[in-house]
């Protein structure tokens, strides 16, 4: 079990492609006061963690609702999280601006920077593969400290970015592309065995 939490916590982790996130975050907080930035901070990972353990629970329901097979739907994430994870390694990701009149922090911060249509996809497939109730808990409980450690890096950003500067933020992204493009491979290539056989 505390291998599957490892296993879990890290596929999740790198899913919310928090460095690219940090990037953005600290882009559209340059200029704020500590205090604002940290709100701004919390408001994110709280929106986050709510759209994400719903997309998590909501995968078996959205699939049966559907009639999706779960191997069709793995093909179509899987394609999805590797177009996400090529942006991400050729630096050509591109960050949506704020709209007017709505929280920077949900829109774009929440969705789509951070919960994009590649993280919906596996989100809805990783909750939905997994068996019996404990093994479905302790994926939950993985993605609560997979976010807990993206609130906790927009908290350090000022720091972070002090520390490493915009091109080791710029490495960690592509790093973050490579890891979701053999993510990505991997629920394509399950998807089309199971449905072969």
């Amino acid at each position: 079990m505390g291998n599957l939490f490892v296993s879990l916590y890290i596929k999740l982790f790198f899913l919310l492609t928090p460095f690219f996130v940090l990037t953005v975050f600290l882009s559209l907080t340059e200029g704020m006061e500590k205090m604002q930035q940290r709100s701004v901070a919390i408001r994110t990972s709280v929106a986050v963690l709510i759209i994400s353990l719903i997309l998590y629970f909501a995968g078996n329901p959205i699939f049966s609702t559907l009639g999706i097979t779960m191997d069709g739907f793995r093909v179509g994430a899987g394609s999805l999280l590797f177009l996400s994870a090529v942006s991400l390694v050729s630096g050509k990701r591109t960050r949506p601006e704020p709209e007017e009149n709505t929280d920077m922090a949900v829109v774009p911060l929440a969705i789509p920077i951070t919960v994009g249509p590649a993280t919906i996809g596996t989100l809805l497939i990783l909750g939905a593969e997994l068996g019996g109730p404990t093994e479905q808990a302790l994926g939950a409980a993985a993605l609560v400290c997979a976010c807990l450690t993206v609130t906790a890096l927009l908290f350090s950003a000022t720091a972070i970015h002090r520390l490493i500067g915009p091109m080791g933020l710029a490495v960690l992204t592509r790093i973050t592309g490579l890891v979701l493009s053999a993510m990505a491979a991997q629920i394509v290539f399950t998807g089309i065995r199971n449905f072969l056989t």
